[in-house]
């Protein structure tokens, strides 16, 4: 088979990420399907509408129930979960994977625990199908409403969180919907082993393992066939780095759901508690810095400066490198001179530029013209100042006095997440049950004909 680009050969993908395998050599995930591309999702494609219909059947109780075995088969399997992820990890460290991208790959007790007890969060959501939007009667006696329907196939394309085809799998299935997952070859055998626990749940719950499928390898010429599945797959969420979204951005002939980049701001503003500021700033940068909630450029209202240097200087002994505007340059030698592309990069490392700027105006026109419309913070204790901030930036999420770091599905309440989408069509933020669902009008009639 001959294959088109795999994201992992794109320059902006991050250092180290493996490109998997060439097309047609075996994947760690197993032998490569004999069968084209496209013939292969046509196959995969009709299991998973198939499954897709039973699912928009069926009852809340019983998707619920297939999540919560999920649940019970991670925890029953997590010793084989951990031994395939140990073996991933293994073959990254060979691979020379980045620090970022292996903290993401790394799977531990707890963070299965986490996985785990996302899932079962997701059973116990209020299922969105079926639910009533609105209604309304016309003049003539016509009763027309709204609800709430699953989309139908979703594909997901990620690289090398494993977690994700878990919590993408769950949220699918509890919204109704069949998925199609395209794990990246980094993370293959973590997810193979998570996938296999999903299935078991499906199954004992009486529902169609097609309902989540692992693609058949990680032949980079799949990813292609996944975009081009028109009528077989009726939305696309990529996870993973740039060079990834800007590839099924650019050739996908299906609808996508995602963000670009992660270029998130923290304002310090005038009128901010300086001990809250710095507590703030520091878990939005350096929590964890490969996320894509991680605060990437630090903005200072200028009266406040001296106030904010116990925060800088806690930074860098926390070994965060610091680009700074040239009027802090002096603070501290170890800082270096900003340049222009520092306000326009999603670092994912303990890298923070940081500039001062003239009050909240100018903050949000900084935010509006570097940021990336994903998530955006002030701190203030004026509440005026910041319901400016938050009407102002043109982002996804924005935040008052919190870290950037909650920006998470998790956090807000959904369970878990597929994605977080700076789009402004269908969903924007972080992306659950309800943003898996479109609707459908209802028309019931008394033998109405229009005249």
């Amino acid at each position: 088979m001959t294959g088109l680009p795999h994201p992992a050969d794109c320059p902006s993908l991050p250092s180290g990420a493996d490109p998997g395998p060439a097309p047609g050599q075996p994947s760690p995930g197993g032998a490569p399907a004999e069968a084209p591309p496209d013939a292969v999702l046509a196959a995969l494609g009709a299991r998973a509408r198939a499954a897709a219909r039973t699912l928009a059947r069926t009852p809340t109780a019983r998707k619920a129930q297939a999540l919560r075995g999920m649940a019970e088969a991670i925890r029953a399997r997590a010793g084989a979960i951990l031994e395939a992820n140990a073996s991933d990890m293994a073959r990254g460290q060979e691979k020379g994977l980045s620090p970022a991208l292996m903290d993401r790959l790394a799977l531990d007790p707890a963070r299965l625990e986490g996985v785990a007890r996302g899932i079962e969060a997701v059973s116990a959501l209020p299922d969105p199908v079926g639910a009533v939007i609105d209604t309304r009667t016309r003049p003539n006696g016509l009763e027309i409403a709204r609800v709430r329907v699953p989309l139908g196939v979703v594909g997901i394309i990620h690289e090398s969180r494993p977690n994700v085809t878990a919590d993408a799998g769950a949220l699918c299935v509890m919204a109704g919907n069949a998925a199609l997952i395209r794990p990246g070859s980094e993370t293959w055998a973590s997810a193979s082993a998570l996938h296999a626990a999903m299935a078991e749940g499906l199954v004992a719950a009486g529902l169609p393992a097609d309902a989540v499928q692992l693609l058949p390898s990680a032949d980079r010429a799949l990813v292609g066939a996944m975009l081009r599945a028109v009528g077989l797959i009726d939305i696309v969420v990529p996870r993973g780095g740039k060079g990834l979204v800007a590839r099924v951005q650019a050739e996908a002939r299906v609808p996508v759901l995602a963000h670009l980049d992660g270029i998130c701001h923290t304002y310090i503003d005038r009128d901010a508690d300086p001990d809250m500021a710095r507590r703030i700033a520091f878990n939005a940068k350096m929590r964890r810095t490969g996320i894509c909630g991680a605060t990437e450029t630090l903005l200072i209202d200028r009266p406040v400066a001296d106030a904010v240097r116990p925060l800088l200087l806690d930074l860098l002994e926390a070994g965060c490198a610091l680009r700074v505007c040239e009027e802090l340059l002096g603070l501290d030698p170890r800082m270096t001179l900003a340049t222009e592309a520092d306000w326009d990069t999603e670092y994912l490392e303990p890298i923070l530029s940081v500039r001062l700027v003239d009050g909240v105006d100018e903050a949000i026109a900084h935010v509006n013209a570097h940021g990336s419309q994903h998530t955006d913070a002030i701190i203030t204790a004026n509440p005026e100042t910041a319901e400016r901030f938050l009407a102002g930036v043109d982002s996804a999420i924005a935040m008052w006095n919190a870290s950037t770091q909650f920006a998470d599905g998790g956090e807000f309440g959904l369970g878990a997440e597929i994605g977080i989408s700076t789009g402004r069509l269908h969903a924007r933020g972080p992306v659950a049950l309800e943003g898996l669902t479109t609707m459908k009008w209802l028309v019931r009639g008394t033998g109405q004909c229009r005249p």
